[in-house]
Protein backbone atom coordinates (compact mmCIF):
# COMPACT_ATOMS: atom_id res chain seq x y z
CA UNK A 1 0.00 0.00 0.00
CA UNK A 2 1.32 3.48 -1.25
CA UNK A 3 1.45 5.84 1.29
CA UNK A 4 1.72 9.81 1.53
CA UNK A 5 1.68 12.17 3.99
CA UNK A 6 0.08 15.54 3.80
CA UNK A 7 0.75 18.71 6.41
CA UNK A 8 -1.00 21.55 5.69
CA UNK A 9 0.68 25.04 6.20
CA UNK A 10 -0.97 28.14 5.99
CA UNK A 11 1.16 31.62 5.83
CA UNK A 12 -1.12 33.70 8.12
CA UNK A 13 -1.97 32.83 11.19
CA UNK A 14 -4.50 35.15 13.49
CA UNK A 15 -3.65 33.85 16.90
CA UNK A 16 -0.35 33.32 16.68
CA UNK A 17 1.43 35.42 13.94
CA UNK A 18 4.32 33.02 11.74
CA UNK A 19 3.23 30.25 14.55
CA UNK A 20 4.10 27.25 12.16
CA UNK A 21 7.94 28.77 11.70
CA UNK A 22 8.23 29.80 15.41
CA UNK A 23 11.14 28.01 17.03
CA UNK A 24 9.46 25.36 20.21
CA UNK A 25 12.36 23.99 21.77
CA UNK A 26 14.60 25.38 19.67
CA UNK A 27 13.08 24.18 15.96
CA UNK A 28 10.02 25.27 13.77
CA UNK A 29 7.01 24.11 15.29
CA UNK A 30 5.88 22.05 11.60
CA UNK A 31 9.03 20.42 12.04
CA UNK A 32 8.11 18.51 15.31
CA UNK A 33 5.52 16.48 13.10
CA UNK A 34 7.71 16.64 10.42
CA UNK A 35 10.45 14.86 11.61
CA UNK A 36 7.93 11.88 13.21
CA UNK A 37 6.79 11.15 9.59
CA UNK A 38 10.14 11.11 8.22
CA UNK A 39 10.72 8.08 11.06
CA UNK A 40 7.28 6.31 10.10
CA UNK A 41 6.16 4.11 7.69
CA UNK A 42 4.93 6.76 5.15
CA UNK A 43 6.19 6.24 1.72
CA UNK A 44 6.33 10.19 1.05
CA UNK A 45 5.92 12.91 2.78
CA UNK A 46 4.59 16.55 1.73
CA UNK A 47 4.78 19.65 3.11
CA UNK A 48 1.30 21.73 1.32
CA UNK A 49 2.12 25.66 1.81
CA UNK A 50 1.60 28.95 0.32
CA UNK A 51 4.58 30.09 2.12
CA UNK A 52 7.52 30.43 0.05
CA UNK A 53 10.04 30.78 2.75
CA UNK A 54 8.91 27.39 4.32
CA UNK A 55 9.19 25.82 0.33
CA UNK A 56 12.78 26.97 0.72
CA UNK A 57 13.92 25.76 3.96
CA UNK A 58 12.60 22.04 3.11
CA UNK A 59 14.86 22.22 -0.28
CA UNK A 60 17.87 22.84 1.86
CA UNK A 61 17.24 21.17 5.02
CA UNK A 62 15.82 17.78 3.77
CA UNK A 63 18.56 17.57 1.43
CA UNK A 64 19.71 13.72 2.77
CA UNK A 65 16.55 12.57 2.41
CA UNK A 66 14.03 11.71 -0.72
CA UNK A 67 11.14 10.93 1.61
CA UNK A 68 10.05 14.68 2.50
CA UNK A 69 9.01 17.33 -0.24
CA UNK A 70 7.62 20.92 -0.55
CA UNK A 71 4.48 21.64 -2.96
CA UNK A 72 3.15 24.93 -3.55
CA UNK A 73 -0.80 25.12 -2.57
CA UNK A 74 -3.26 27.84 -4.11
CA UNK A 75 -3.77 30.91 -2.59
CA UNK A 76 -7.89 29.71 -2.99
CA UNK A 77 -7.30 26.70 -0.70
CA UNK A 78 -5.01 28.82 1.96
CA UNK A 79 -7.14 31.69 2.80
CA UNK A 80 -8.93 31.95 6.33
CA UNK A 81 -12.47 29.98 4.68
CA UNK A 82 -11.00 27.15 3.26
CA UNK A 83 -11.51 23.54 4.63
CA UNK A 84 -8.76 21.33 4.95
CA UNK A 85 -10.79 19.16 2.82
CA UNK A 86 -10.40 21.45 -0.32
CA UNK A 87 -6.56 21.29 0.52
CA UNK A 88 -6.24 17.83 0.35
CA UNK A 89 -8.64 17.60 -2.87
CA UNK A 90 -6.60 19.70 -4.49
CA UNK A 91 -3.45 18.32 -3.37
CA UNK A 92 -4.60 14.60 -4.38
CA UNK A 93 -5.68 15.73 -7.71
CA UNK A 94 -1.82 17.41 -8.08
CA UNK A 95 -0.14 13.66 -7.41
CA UNK A 96 -4.07 12.48 -9.77
CA UNK A 97 -4.69 10.32 -6.80
CA UNK A 98 -1.14 8.26 -7.78
CA UNK A 99 -1.43 6.59 -3.85
CA UNK A 100 -3.76 4.06 -2.03
CA UNK A 101 -3.92 6.06 1.71
CA UNK A 102 -3.42 9.78 2.66
CA UNK A 103 -2.21 10.53 6.43
CA UNK A 104 -3.48 14.23 6.99
CA UNK A 105 -0.85 15.65 9.71
CA UNK A 106 -1.49 18.86 11.65
CA UNK A 107 1.54 20.81 12.03
CA UNK A 108 0.16 22.33 15.61
CA UNK A 109 0.35 18.44 16.98
CA UNK A 110 4.16 18.37 18.22
CA UNK A 111 3.25 15.40 20.31
CA UNK A 112 2.57 13.20 17.48
CA UNK A 113 4.84 10.63 16.66
CA UNK A 114 6.11 7.91 14.53
CA UNK A 115 4.46 5.15 16.34
CA UNK A 116 1.11 6.85 16.07
CA UNK A 117 1.45 6.94 12.40
CA UNK A 118 2.28 3.95 12.07
CA UNK A 119 -0.61 2.58 13.95
CA UNK A 120 -2.86 4.39 11.86
CA UNK A 121 -1.44 2.73 8.71
CA UNK A 122 -1.54 -0.54 10.06
CA UNK A 123 -5.40 0.05 10.46
CA UNK A 124 -5.96 0.61 6.88
CA UNK A 125 -4.69 -2.94 6.90
CA UNK A 126 -7.43 -4.57 9.03
CA UNK A 127 -10.92 -3.79 6.97
CA UNK A 128 -10.94 -0.10 8.32
CA UNK A 129 -11.17 2.59 5.44
CA UNK A 130 -10.16 5.65 7.59
CA UNK A 131 -9.03 6.34 11.12
CA UNK A 132 -8.76 9.48 13.84
CA UNK A 133 -6.51 10.07 16.60
CA UNK A 134 -8.22 10.43 20.24
CA UNK A 135 -7.05 11.04 23.80
CA UNK A 136 -9.57 9.36 26.67
CA UNK A 137 -10.45 12.05 28.43
CA UNK A 138 -11.80 11.32 32.07
CA UNK A 139 -13.29 15.29 32.35
CA UNK A 140 -17.24 15.43 32.72
CA UNK A 141 -18.96 16.89 29.87
CA UNK A 142 -22.40 18.97 30.66
CA UNK A 143 -24.40 20.88 28.10
CA UNK A 144 -25.63 24.53 28.26
CA UNK A 145 -29.04 23.64 29.75
CA UNK A 146 -26.66 22.70 32.92
CA UNK A 147 -27.00 18.28 31.97
CA UNK A 148 -24.37 15.97 32.20
CA UNK A 149 -23.52 14.25 29.08
CA UNK A 150 -21.45 11.54 29.76
CA UNK A 151 -21.84 10.32 33.83
CA UNK A 152 -24.79 10.55 36.29
CA UNK A 153 -23.99 13.10 39.03
CA UNK A 154 -25.86 11.93 41.67
CA UNK A 155 -23.59 8.50 41.20
CA UNK A 156 -20.37 10.33 40.87
CA UNK A 157 -18.10 7.73 39.66
CA UNK A 158 -14.10 7.23 40.65
CA UNK A 159 -11.95 8.34 38.30
CA UNK A 160 -10.52 4.55 38.59
CA UNK A 161 -14.35 3.52 37.85
CA UNK A 162 -14.74 5.69 35.28
CA UNK A 163 -14.68 4.51 31.19
CA UNK A 164 -14.24 8.13 29.90
CA UNK A 165 -14.72 9.88 26.59
CA UNK A 166 -12.68 9.70 23.14
CA UNK A 167 -12.27 13.47 22.49
CA UNK A 168 -10.92 14.10 18.42
CA UNK A 169 -6.76 15.94 18.95
CA UNK A 170 -6.69 17.05 15.51
CA UNK A 171 -3.74 15.28 15.30
CA UNK A 172 -3.33 12.15 12.51
CA UNK A 173 -6.13 11.24 10.05
CA UNK A 174 -6.05 8.38 7.64
CA UNK A 175 -8.08 7.60 4.74
CA UNK A 176 -7.66 5.04 1.85
CA UNK A 177 -7.65 7.53 -1.81
CA UNK A 178 -11.09 5.91 -3.05
CA UNK A 179 -12.64 7.39 0.40
CA UNK A 180 -11.06 10.89 0.09
CA UNK A 181 -11.87 10.96 -3.88
CA UNK A 182 -16.11 9.17 -3.20
CA UNK A 183 -16.33 11.37 -0.38
CA UNK A 184 -14.34 14.68 -0.34
CA UNK A 185 -13.78 13.89 3.14
CA UNK A 186 -11.07 12.57 5.58
CA UNK A 187 -12.69 10.08 7.05
CA UNK A 188 -15.35 6.65 5.86
CA UNK A 189 -17.89 4.05 6.37
CA UNK A 190 -15.38 2.56 8.51
CA UNK A 191 -13.91 4.43 10.85
CA UNK A 192 -10.52 3.11 13.10
CA UNK A 193 -9.32 4.80 16.75
CA UNK A 194 -6.29 5.31 17.64
CA UNK A 195 -5.54 6.08 20.89
CA UNK A 196 -3.29 9.19 21.96
CA UNK A 197 -1.98 10.39 25.02
CA UNK A 198 -3.84 12.95 27.32
CA UNK A 199 -1.69 15.94 27.06
CA UNK A 200 -1.69 15.80 22.64
CA UNK A 201 -5.27 17.37 23.47
CA UNK A 202 -3.92 20.61 23.92
CA UNK A 203 -3.95 23.59 21.21
CA UNK A 204 -1.96 26.11 20.20
CA UNK A 205 -4.16 29.46 19.69
CA UNK A 206 -2.77 31.36 22.59
CA UNK A 207 0.79 32.67 24.11
CA UNK A 208 -0.25 30.45 26.94
CA UNK A 209 -1.15 27.38 25.09
CA UNK A 210 2.45 27.79 23.62
CA UNK A 211 4.14 28.07 26.77
CA UNK A 212 2.12 24.60 28.18
CA UNK A 213 3.05 22.64 25.19
CA UNK A 214 6.40 23.85 24.97
CA UNK A 215 6.78 22.73 28.67
CA UNK A 216 5.16 19.40 28.07
CA UNK A 217 7.33 18.15 24.98
CA UNK A 218 10.25 19.13 26.79
CA UNK A 219 9.61 16.84 29.54
CA UNK A 220 8.39 14.13 27.46
CA UNK A 221 11.56 14.14 25.72
CA UNK A 222 13.90 14.16 28.98
CA UNK A 223 11.35 11.24 30.42
CA UNK A 224 12.71 8.94 27.18
CA UNK A 225 16.34 9.71 28.09
CA UNK A 226 18.17 6.88 29.55
CA UNK A 227 21.91 6.31 30.88
CA UNK A 228 23.44 4.08 28.29
CA UNK A 229 26.76 3.85 27.21
CA UNK A 230 28.53 7.08 24.83
CA UNK A 231 29.24 5.99 21.40
CA UNK A 232 28.75 9.13 19.93
CA UNK A 233 29.82 12.43 20.69
CA UNK A 234 28.08 15.73 18.54
CA UNK A 235 29.26 19.07 18.87
CA UNK A 236 27.74 22.42 17.81
CA UNK A 237 30.57 24.79 16.63
CA UNK A 238 30.16 28.54 17.49
CA UNK A 239 29.68 28.73 21.15
CA UNK A 240 31.05 25.04 22.08
CA UNK A 241 34.27 25.50 19.58
CA UNK A 242 34.64 29.13 19.34
CA UNK A 243 33.68 31.63 22.31
CA UNK A 244 30.82 32.52 19.24
CA UNK A 245 32.41 35.71 18.09
CA UNK A 246 33.84 35.86 14.85
CA UNK A 247 35.65 38.68 13.21
CA UNK A 248 34.67 39.93 9.56
CA UNK A 249 36.40 42.02 6.49
CA UNK A 250 35.00 43.50 3.81
CA UNK A 251 35.26 39.92 1.88
CA UNK A 252 33.11 38.47 4.53
CA UNK A 253 34.12 36.11 7.53
CA UNK A 254 37.49 35.98 8.59
CA UNK A 255 38.70 34.46 11.74
CA UNK A 256 37.37 31.77 14.36
CA UNK A 257 39.54 31.14 17.03
CA UNK A 258 39.60 27.42 18.40
CA UNK A 259 41.37 25.69 21.72
CA UNK A 260 44.14 23.26 20.49
CA UNK A 261 43.48 21.22 23.62
CA UNK A 262 39.58 20.65 22.53
CA UNK A 263 41.14 19.04 18.98
CA UNK A 264 43.30 17.52 21.86
CA UNK A 265 40.71 15.79 23.63
CA UNK A 266 38.56 15.00 20.75
CA UNK A 267 41.73 12.64 19.35
CA UNK A 268 41.77 10.46 22.54
CA UNK A 269 38.40 10.31 22.35
CA UNK A 270 38.39 8.80 19.35
CA UNK A 271 40.97 6.35 20.62
CA UNK A 272 38.35 5.05 22.87
CA UNK A 273 35.77 4.40 19.52
CA UNK A 274 33.66 7.06 20.20
CA UNK A 275 32.44 9.10 16.93
CA UNK A 276 32.63 12.39 16.48
CA UNK A 277 30.30 14.74 14.96
CA UNK A 278 29.81 18.20 14.32
CA UNK A 279 26.31 19.82 13.81
CA UNK A 280 26.19 23.53 12.90
CA UNK A 281 23.76 25.86 11.69
CA UNK A 282 26.37 27.99 10.06
CA UNK A 283 27.93 27.38 6.36
CA UNK A 284 31.74 28.08 7.15
CA UNK A 285 34.53 27.79 5.33
CA UNK A 286 37.14 27.97 8.22
CA UNK A 287 34.72 25.50 10.08
CA UNK A 288 35.27 22.68 7.33
CA UNK A 289 38.72 23.23 6.67
CA UNK A 290 39.25 23.34 10.84
CA UNK A 291 37.39 20.28 10.87
CA UNK A 292 39.29 18.55 8.20
CA UNK A 293 42.74 19.33 10.25
CA UNK A 294 41.21 17.87 13.10
CA UNK A 295 40.15 14.66 10.86
CA UNK A 296 36.24 14.57 11.64
CA UNK A 297 34.79 12.70 9.18
CA UNK A 298 30.85 13.38 10.08
CA UNK A 299 30.94 17.35 9.28
CA UNK A 300 27.07 18.67 8.51
CA UNK A 301 26.77 22.39 7.68
CA UNK A 302 23.92 24.63 7.95
CA UNK A 303 21.69 22.44 9.64
CA UNK A 304 18.48 24.20 11.10
CA UNK A 305 16.38 21.18 12.45
CA UNK A 306 19.29 19.32 14.34
CA UNK A 307 16.78 17.10 16.03
CA UNK A 308 15.36 15.96 12.86
CA UNK A 309 18.99 15.21 11.13
CA UNK A 310 20.10 13.98 14.52
CA UNK A 311 17.21 11.40 14.74
CA UNK A 312 17.46 10.13 11.40
CA UNK A 313 21.51 9.33 11.39
CA UNK A 314 20.89 7.23 14.56
CA UNK A 315 18.17 5.37 12.24
CA UNK A 316 20.16 5.26 9.60
CA UNK A 317 23.55 4.17 11.28
CA UNK A 318 21.60 2.35 13.84
CA UNK A 319 22.59 3.85 17.48
CA UNK A 320 19.90 5.35 19.93
CA UNK A 321 19.84 8.95 21.43
CA UNK A 322 20.89 7.23 24.52
CA UNK A 323 24.18 6.66 22.94
CA UNK A 324 24.59 10.53 22.27
CA UNK A 325 26.47 12.93 24.24
CA UNK A 326 25.33 16.28 22.58
CA UNK A 327 27.39 20.04 23.77
CA UNK A 328 25.08 22.94 22.49
CA UNK A 329 24.81 26.46 23.74
CA UNK A 330 21.82 28.06 21.95
CA UNK A 331 18.08 27.48 21.46
CA UNK A 332 18.99 25.91 18.37
CA UNK A 333 20.33 23.16 19.97
CA UNK A 334 17.41 22.64 22.59
CA UNK A 335 15.59 19.58 20.91
CA UNK A 336 18.71 17.47 21.13
CA UNK A 337 19.54 19.23 24.73
CA UNK A 338 16.82 17.67 25.70
CA UNK A 339 16.19 14.13 23.96
CA UNK A 340 20.13 12.70 24.08
CA UNK A 341 21.34 10.32 26.57
CA UNK A 342 24.15 13.40 28.47
CA UNK A 343 23.31 16.48 27.50
CA UNK A 344 26.08 18.77 28.05
CA UNK A 345 26.36 22.83 27.81
CA UNK A 346 29.55 25.19 28.32
CA UNK A 347 29.33 27.86 31.68
CA UNK A 348 28.50 30.68 29.28
CA UNK A 349 25.56 29.10 27.45
CA UNK A 350 22.84 30.70 27.10
CA UNK A 351 20.31 30.45 29.92
CA UNK A 352 17.84 28.42 28.06
CA UNK A 353 20.23 25.50 27.61
CA UNK A 354 21.28 25.57 31.17
CA UNK A 355 18.09 25.37 32.41
CA UNK A 356 17.79 21.75 30.31
CA UNK A 357 21.08 20.22 29.99
CA UNK A 358 22.08 17.56 32.49
CA UNK A 359 25.83 18.67 32.55
CA UNK A 360 27.25 22.33 32.98
CA UNK A 361 30.88 21.76 31.74
CA UNK A 362 33.59 23.76 34.44
CA UNK A 363 34.90 25.33 31.38
CA UNK A 364 33.40 28.18 28.92
CA UNK A 365 33.42 27.70 25.16
CA UNK A 366 36.55 28.08 23.16
CA UNK A 367 38.30 27.93 26.38
CA UNK A 368 38.34 23.80 27.07
CA UNK A 369 34.47 23.28 27.34
CA UNK A 370 34.99 20.46 24.67
CA UNK A 371 38.03 19.05 26.41
CA UNK A 372 35.97 18.78 29.90
CA UNK A 373 33.40 17.20 28.10
CA UNK A 374 35.71 14.91 26.42
CA UNK A 375 36.78 13.85 30.10
CA UNK A 376 33.39 13.37 31.39
CA UNK A 377 32.74 10.75 28.70
CA UNK A 378 35.87 8.97 29.02
CA UNK A 379 35.33 8.50 32.64
CA UNK A 380 31.88 7.90 32.54
CA UNK A 381 31.98 4.64 29.86
CA UNK A 382 34.58 3.18 32.18
CA UNK A 383 31.53 1.87 33.93
CA UNK A 384 30.38 -0.02 30.38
Amino acid sequence: MTSVGFIPLRKGSKGIPGKNKRKMVGKPLFTWVLGAALQSDLDTVYVYTDDLDIISFIDKEYHYTNKIKALQRSEASATDTASTESAMLEFAQTLDYNFDAICLLQATSPFTTATDINKSLALLSKGYDSTVTVVNTHRFIWDASGKPLNYDYKNRPRRQDFDGLLVENGAVYTCLASVLKSKENRLGDAVGVVTMPEHSLYEIDTENDWTVVEQLLIQRQQQLKKAEKITHLVLDVDGVFTDGTITYTKEGEHTKQFDMRDGMGLEILRQFGVTVMIMTSERSELVAKRMEKLQIEHVFLGVKDKHTLLTQLAKTHQFSLNNVAYVGDDVNDLANICSVGWSLAPNNAMQEVINQADIILPKPSGAGAIRSACQFIKQYNKRF
